[in-house]
């Protein structure tokens, strides 16, 4: 079976995360048989307050998963989060409070050197 959008999203999401089908099922308390066939393509387009569920725990914007599972026109989402950006996002939600500064201070630092190129 060919994995769909929402499979390969919610798939690639949860492993960026780190988290166990288990983990997410404990977060979410939706069965991990039930996050197992989301992520096979079994079930294309779950309910829209699993989907919400699903956002919270993964950090991402509601909007991009209704879209992915078909509920929202790809005009209709507006601009779909980059991935390079989620998964700064939720490595970065794993830093400490002063590793967060650091982070911080860098990317100040990045931009600041193109802008004086």
């Amino acid at each position: 079976m060919i994995m769909n959008e929402l499979a390969k999203k919610l798939t690639w999401l949860r492993k960026l995360s780190g988290k166990t089908l288990r983990a997410v099922e404990a977060e979410t308390e939706i069965s991990n048989a039930y996050l197992s066939q989301m992520e096979n393509g079994k079930v294309e387009k779950p309910r829209p307050h699993v989907l919400y569920k699903l956002s919270k725990c993964y950090g991402v914007q509601y909007e991009d998963l209704m879209a992915a599972a078909g509920y929202l026109a790809r005009s209709d989402k507006g601009q779909p989060e980059d991935q390079e950006l989620t998964e700064i996002k939720l490595m970065s939600a794993k830093l400490s409070d002063e590793q967060k500064k650091i982070l911080k201070r860098f990317i100040r630092a990045l931009q600041q050197s193109e802008e004086e190129e």
